[in-house]
């Protein structure tokens, strides 16, 4: 057995690794670029090593500065995870010419399964279905087009050097191909340094199933079951859960043979994952489609129910070891489901999101598990991967762990960065998900059923009244008071000043509206004025973007129409959690304070109560419809256009990437380009402006008034 290992990888994989390292007595080593010097897996480790500045590729993807790492701290084998460097060849091999045990398979399996063209006509010749496409390496843009126009459309553009769903294009309409492989390969180039792509025939509704293999250096090669991988947003997945309710013995044998058979067929040394796509309507039609030649970030669910630990299994079998089981040994107990949570915005096309996690609470114990490579005060940028952490339930049945995996996000408390958390949950709680009934297209078919209908009124009173109160009692911050302060009862901490502004009173009269412009990411302003009422507080929602079944939460202000305000009150408040009493009802979040304003979170939503200026002229807040502003934080990687030119609606103007997504940026409507504020290489944040497109009549008005 190996004395020390480096794991050339950052987040939850490098501490989920950590763990079994320290579990088999093995110093970990860490890598940390700039960005990650506080991280979870730094403080972890046994020890860490700097390895450069943020940028991936000056980092996590600097083989050079790995094996100066290893070398330097006497490490004898890598373990690479999953993403940057695990599935490169050339990385392999040079911990091989180094003298470090690579813990994956050999560069040989590596470079054959990474290309997935070659890999097809491998495990094709070993009597593996594959999925019809095209053939060849290399292919021109051109040959592309005629390859699908061959297959017939639907078709799915694939980079042959990728994996995680990056790059990968889904094209109905054979007008926009060209236009999808231009993109496609920008992507992939981007995510893998090869732009090479291969075009397959789309399977409508098809199910994705993956079966998990072992294979030691002796020859022995293993199947673990299958994991069903269908629930999906952008090819990526998001829920996870094994085993698969579509198979039934005898298909979850055969496909296991097959993927024994893939593996064989290319070398393969161990832990390895061979991914089919199945037909709803026909289980016993499967088509390899790629072999991802390192761990799965859903590894999770297949240790539940095999009681195996696979970066374990991955680590005996580098240093040599045969693997301790054979087939008939292999036992599936029980149902594990796993949800991937991410920072990004469901609501705005899962497009990634940032910020420093201001508040967390994560579940684990008994039959729940979360791996995580999160800490309270770090911040999640847009420079790698947006999966923060996983939640894993095992269950005896599957209703039983869907059940608790909703339970369990619900007791995830993320607040800082936006998140999945909520939208996983009610995933999960989806009727087809229930029954079964899965699909990779669910998510995208049915994605307005799985957002949330407009915004809570109690979140925009909760805020109110947490503003109310830390105005009043601005000497006692909100952090400092103790667990069961309450608002109502300001004398439990000394003295208020009575003249306070943000308290509202006023001499001889009744007390004065308190006015909150508050503004959440993606939503319409929205004014909250309240005032102390003995030991409550009225409270009047001016506009109509606070989804609220009180009626005396209908959206006027003062002298607006008849009916009594709300009545709220704070019943308790300590640094992590508010309760509030709005019209007799209780509502419990979890809360933290931002620059901007307030995070509010609960069931696994949160929200982002901002303070908004609403005569303020800067800000995608108050910008106009010819404003064209950040969807999310990153950098603006390509400007096709420059002031003064005309474009036409929907033309592309800008792209902006984070975390090796792309997202175009089209004009709203024809007219001329007015403002231009960022350039190729601008970090931007989320909602700033970047451009300015005038319809052409308004330019002209500009223009003759100006004359």
């Amino acid at each position: 057995m190996f004395s020390t290992v480096l794991v050339a990888n950052r987040g939850e994989i490098a501490v989920r690794v950590i763990r079994t390292l320290r579990q088999l007595g093995i110093r970990s080593v860490a890598v940390f670029s700039d960005a990650d010097a506080d991280a979870r897996h730094v403080r972890e480790a046994d020890t860490a090593v700097r390895i450069g500045p943020a940028a991936a590729a000056e980092s996590y993807l600097s083989v050079e500065r790995l094996l100066d790492a290893a070398k330097r701290t006497g490490a004898e084998a890598v373990h690479p995870g999953y993403g940057f460097l695990a599935e490169n060849a050339a990385f392999a091999q040079a911990c091989a010419d180094a003298g470090l045990a690579f813990i994956g398979p050999p560069a040989s399996a590596i470079s054959l399964m990474g290309d997935k063209i070659r890999a097809k006509e491998t495990v094709k010749a070993a009597g593996v279905p594959v999925v019809p496409g095209s053939s060849g390496s290399g292919l021109t843009d051109a040959e592309l087009v005629a390859a699908a126009a061959e297959i017939g459309m639907p078709v799915l553009l694939k980079p042959s050097a990728g994996g995680g769903g990056k790059g990968m294009r889904l094209v109905r309409d054979e007008a926009v191909l060209a236009e999808e492989i231009a993109a496609a390969r920008r992507e992939a180039r981007s995510s893998f340094g090869d732009d090479t792509l291969l075009v397959e025939r789309w399977v409508d509704r098809p199910r994705h199933i993956e079966i998990q293999v072992l294979a030691d250096a002796h020859g022995n090669v293993v199947h673990l079951g299958e994991r069903e991988c269908s629930l999906q947003r952008r090819h990526q997945k998001v829920i996870e859960e094994a085993p698969s309710v579509l198979l039934d013995e005898k298909t979850r044998a055969a496909m296991g043979a097959a993927a024994v058979d893939a593996a064989r067929s290319c070398g393969y040394v161990g832990a390895g994952t061979v991914e089919f796509i199945v037909p709803g309507g026909d289980p016993s039609s499967y088509y390899f489609m790629e072999m991802n030649t390192r761990l799965q970030v859903e590894h999770p669910v297949t240790e539940l129910i095999t009681g195996l630990d696979l970066v374990e299994q991955q680590i005996r079998v580098a240093a040599g070891a045969r693997l301790g089981f054979d087939q008939s040994e292999v036992t599936l107990t029980g149902h594990a489901i796993e949800a991937r949570v991410c920072a990004e915005d469901p609501a705005r096309g899962f497009l990634p999101s940032g910020g420093t996690v201001l508040a967390l609470s994560e579940p684990s114990g008994g039959a729940v598990r979360t791996d995580s490579g999160l800490t309270a005060g770090v911040p999640v940028g847009s420079t790698y991967d947006p999966m923060l952490s996983k939640v894993i339930v095992h269950g005896p049945d599957r209703a039983t762990a869907l059940r608790m995996l909703r339970a369990a996000l619900a007791d995830t408390v993320i607040l800082g960065v936006q998140t999945n958390a909520g939208f996983l949950r009610r995933l999960l709680a989806h009727p087809d998900v229930v029954s079964g009934d899965l699909d990779t297209g669910l998510v995208e078919r049915d994605l307005p059923s799985l957002l949330p209908e407009g915004v809570p009124a109690e979140v925009y009173a909760a805020a109110a009244l947490l503003a109310q109160g830390t105005g009043a009692l601005a000497r006692t911050p909100v952090l400092n008071r103790r667990p069961g302060w309450d608002v109502a009862r300001p004398n439990q901490q000394g003295w208020v000043d009575p003249f306070d502004a943000a308290s509202g009173w006023r001499l001889g009269g009744t007390p004065a509206w308190t006015v909150h412009h508050f503004r959440l990411p993606g939503q319409d302003p929205v004014t909250v004025r309240s005032r102390a009422q003995g030991t409550d507080h009225e409270l009047l929602i001016d506009e109509a973007g606070a989804d609220s079944a009180s009626p005396a939460l209908e959206a006027r202000g003062p002298g607006q129409g008849p009916g009594a305000p709300a009545r709220g009150r704070i019943i308790t408040c300590t640094p992590d959690t508010v309760t509030i009493e709005l019209d007799g009802v209780t509502h419990r979040f979890s809360h933290a304070t931002s620059p901007e304003g307030t995070w509010l979170g609960r069931d696994a939503d949160s929200w982002h109560v901002q303070h908004h200026d609403p005569v303020s002229a800067h800000g995608a807040a108050s910008a106009g419809a010819d404003t064209l502003a950040a969807p999310m934080p990153g950098t603006v990687t390509v400007v096709k256009v420059a002031v003064g030119d005309k474009v036409a609606a929907g033309q592309s103007l800008l792209v902006v990437e984070a975390m090796k997504m792309e997202h175009v940026i089209s004009a709203p409507h024809a007219g001329t380009v007015t403002e231009l504020d960022v350039t190729p290489g601008s970090t931007v944040a989320m909602d700033q402006i970047l451009a300015v497109v005038t319809p052409d009549e308004d330019a002209n008005e500009g223009k003759e008034d100006a004359a």
